[in-house]
């Protein structure tokens, strides 16, 4: 997986009825636009993640 700032990652729900989540890229840490990730997530909520096979990237404009 290869993300950068401004992209924004789509975790999927892991249960039934559980919505998917949105979170902005708001710094890439690994080496080539690989995790881990600082993202925000609608809620202001900020967090350090390394996506699993749930969250799809959705690059931002011009990637």
């Amino acid at each position: 997986m290869r993300a950068s700032v401004g992209d924004r990652l789509l975790v999927h729900g892991r249960i039934v009825g559980q919505q998917d989540r949105t979170a902005e890229v708001i710094e890439v840490l690994g080496p080539d636009g690989t995790p881990p990730y600082r993202v925000r997530f609608e809620d202001g909520r900020e967090t350090l993640m390394s996506p699993g096979p749930d969250t799809v990237v959705q690059h931002g404009e011009g990637a």
